[in-house]
């Protein structure tokens, strides 16, 4: 349905007339830097572009009081001085004669995006409006904002459309208590916050924004403020957040729409935000989102305050609503310590209200029950040598980024990560390849009528030599047969294209009989065409190969296995949840951090035999996977799958949203388990999977910072701040000697095995 642009260039005419250190920031070269940077990169051509229009008194006033909205007005006629004077009333604000009207477009932009939205005239947008608006209170201008857009955008959605549940997400780098002020009461807006905290020491210096502010009456536990207490807060701690915190409370509200307080001060290079997230972590977290509430999601402009990086991480997320591929994330996926703390605290504040962090206690214990003690997964099999050596690096034609492999958490090549690179440097190496031309293909031997694909997913027809095709299946005896030799030669076409850049993701069929097989060559052809780190996500009876490599290049996560299992740490089997809820904290608590810390260049998902998995299911996790690997995931499935299912597939793998699985149910005990159990044994090498702390010693960040007084604009001296500091990752022990079983074979013994209790 595409995806809207709502902007209006008279939103530019505020700006501040006099000397005010504090409020120069904000500024009308935000919007058109940031509308230049869209247009240079075609997006602006590629979305649906909306004139904003003035909200009117009766819209501003399902948010602000009569008298407020007077005040606001009648600055049209004020001269310089006057307007000073009432500037002054307020904390951190500027009024100028053209601020009411930009005030009006600024909210009328954002209810404009979400009727175009919610009548489905698009799918979703991005509001691009200043003044912002999520300080802004029922009665009060504060820091910057004068009318609060989103909490506006969010009353009209109740009113006019009859929504009952609405998610808003603000990643604004400031607390947004405009908005929790407005709704902390109401348990039809689910209101998530992170914001830069440090124990109360920095703007807006309130009590209510850490973590034990839950909200009131009837709307406890639905104001979730995630507080960050050091600056330097990167991709890796973002992630976390979202997949630790907000979506497992998300799922559960199971939202209706999404609305997006979209502050980018809390971007690299910010002076506000002081933070390290790349334009890129906004595509990741654009796209997390857009798995919420069928993909309805309504971004509207907040803070953001360094040109460069404002303009960049709004074309990152204006690409991501647009159904582009996110690019893959720089750094190493490890968060601070200082994040885990904040999401632990944030997650026990909210456990009492949401059933999806109840049944979760601390790993090794689970609802009494005692995980059976077993070896730490070390990073190789007891008997089997793991060889972590790493990847060259050297760019390949196959590998359309040509970056390097991201450093494995845990390996021997992880060190301590080194002072962050200045901001410039970092936008500088930002990759904004353009996606390929052909976004889905869909490679079946026998094309089903009754399969519906969206116009742009091609049908397949070209397929590898024969004598390639025969090469490659000659040491399986299950691919001999004629069926299974014409499917894999599909499929061996359409992954080259995959690696050329030609397509982005691809489906593929194969008989039953060969799946085990096929998939065999798919991960061998991959990792010798051009993929430097494959990750295999296997539902269903499908065993990894017994000849793969034990290099570190490839993930093997089995979804269906008898046991709780880890291997290595590049080996884990998990049975499939047998509850929608324990799926999804499967999905949350453990398929994606491990996903995201092995940072792959290919995703192989292959629907096995008694995968088990419906539609919907299947569709949420290969949309969530999407965001990996810039997009490059091809999906395995039997050839006697449903029409339907490759039909639901190839639509979520061209970027559009999965259908929703309903309200979550609760996990079962066994799912919780057995996810608490791998858990345990892969924290040490994994560290996206930590949502606490692990206790080695004293904590290494400073004292804490002195009690001050300043603004907004005020700023804690370098000697003062708290840097976010990132564990120093942890090394693997040598491999043990090599023992053959036999004449090219290797014994495999496991690390860790543990069967849910009934």
């Amino acid at each position: 349905m595409g995806t809207a642009l709502v902007y209006h260039e008279d939103m530019t005419a505020t700006r501040l007339l006099w000397d005010d250190p504090e409020c120069e920031i904000e500024r009308p070269e935000r919007l058109t830097a940031a509308l230049d940077r869209l247009r240079q990169r075609g997006l602006e051509q590629r979305c649906l572009r909306l004139s904003a229009r003035e909200a009117s008194k009766e819209e501003l006033g399902l948010v602000h009081s009569p008298e407020y909205v007077s005040l606001v007005r009648k600055t049209q006629v004020l001269g310089e001085e006057e307007l000073q004077a009432l500037s002054g009333q307020f904390d951190a604000i500027y009024f100028h004669p053209s601020t009411f009207h930009c005030a009006r477009l600024a909210a009328g932009a954002g209810l404009q995006l979400v009727d175009a939205v919610l009548t489905g005239a698009v799918q979703n947008g991005l509001a691009l409006v200043r003044p912002p608006g999520h300080h802004s209170q029922r009665a009060a201008a504060n820091g910057f904002c004068v009318f609060n857009n989103v909490a506006i955008a969010a009353a009209h959605a109740k009113q006019k459309h009859g929504l009952h549940r609405i998610l808003i997400v603000d990643w604004d780098v400031h607390h947004g208590q405009g908005i929790q002020y407005l709704f902390e009461d109401d348990p039809s807006v689910l209101y998530f916050s992170w914001h830069r905290y440090e124990h109360g020491r920095f703007w807006p210096f309130l009590r209510e924004s850490d973590a034990d502010a839950v909200g009131r009456g009837q709307g406890l536990g639905f104001t979730v403020n995630l507080p960050w207490n050091q600056v330097g807060m990167g991709n890796a701690d973002y992630v976390a957040a979202f997949l630790h915190l907000l979506l497992p409370l998300a799922f559960e509200f199971d939202p209706e729409l999404v609305l997006v307080s979209a502050g980018f001060d809390s971007a690299i290079g910010d002076p506000e935000g002081q933070m390290q997230a790349t334009p890129e972590c906004f595509a990741h977290l654009t796209h997390l989102l857009q798995v919420l509430a069928g993909g309805r999601v309504c971004a509207m402009l907040e803070g953001g305050y360094h040109l460069e990086s404002l303009a960049e991480s709004v074309c990152m997320t204006v690409q991501a609503l647009l159904g582009d591929p996110a690019p893959p994330l720089s750094g190493l996926m490890v968060p601070c310590q200082s994040a885990l703390e904040s999401i632990q605290s944030a997650r026990a504040a909210q456990a009492p209200y949401w059933k999806s962090l109840q049944l979760q206690g601390q790993c090794g214990q689970v609802l009494g029950c005692r995980i059976p003690p077993q070896a730490p997964c070390s990073g190789y099999d007891s008997e089997l040598s793991l060889d972590v050596t790493p990847v060259p690096t050297s760019p390949s034609t196959h590998s359309p980024e040509g970056r390097p492999p991201p450093l494995l958490p845990g390996g021997p090549t992880c060190k301590a990560a080194a002072p962050a690179p200045a901001p410039s440097s970092l936008l500088d190496q930002l990759c904004l390849c353009p996606a390929p031309s052909v976004r889905t293909t869909v490679a079946l031997t026998a094309p089903d009528i009754t399969l519906v694909l969206p116009p742009d997913v091609i049908q397949q027809e070209g397929s590898a030599l024969r004598e390639e095709t025969e090469a490659w299946a000659r040491p399986h005896e299950s691919l001999v047969r004629e069926e299974a030799l014409t499917a894999l030669g599909k499929l061996l076409y359409l992954l080259d294209g995959m690696l050329d850049g030609q397509v982005n993701s691809g489906i593929a069929a194969t008989p039953a009989s060969a799946a085990a097989a096929t998939l065999d060559v798919a991960i061998q052809r991959g990792l010798s065409h051009g993929a430097q780190r494959l990750l295999c996500v296997a539902l269903g009876q499908l065993d990894r190969p017994p000849d793969l490599a034990h290099d570190g290049r490839t993930l093997w996560l089995n979804i269906g296995g008898k046991e709780a299992a880890a291997l290595s740490m590049f080996h884990v089997a998990t049975p499939l949840p047998v509850m929608t809820g324990g799926f999804l904290s499967c999905i949350l608590g453990l398929v994606l951090p491990l996903a995201y810390g092995f940072q792959p260049d290919l995703v192989l998902v292959a629907l096995g035999p008694g995968h088990g998995l419906q539609g919907p299911h299947a569709a949420l996790l290969a949309a969530m996977l999407r965001g990996l690997a810039g997009g490059r995931v091809l999906a395995l499935l039997e050839e006697d799958s449903t029409p339907q299912l490759a039909g639901i597939l190839a639509r979520v793998l061209r970027g559009e949203a999965p259908p929703s699985l309903g309200p979550s149910s609760v996990a079962s005990p066994e799912d919780v388990q057995a996810l608490m159990y791998l858990r345990g044994q892969l924290e040490p090498q994994w560290k996206m999977l930590q949502v606490r702390l692990i206790a080695e010693g004293p904590l290494p960040w400073g004292p804490a910072l002195p009690q001050r007084s300043v603004g907004r604009a005020g700023q804690v001296s370098a000697e003062n701040q708290l840097q976010c500091r990132r564990p120093a990752a942890r090394l693997l022990p040598a491999p043990p000697p090599v023992v053959p079983s036999s004449p090219g074979g290797l014994k495999s013994a496991k690390v860790g095995a543990f069967t849910p209790q009934k």
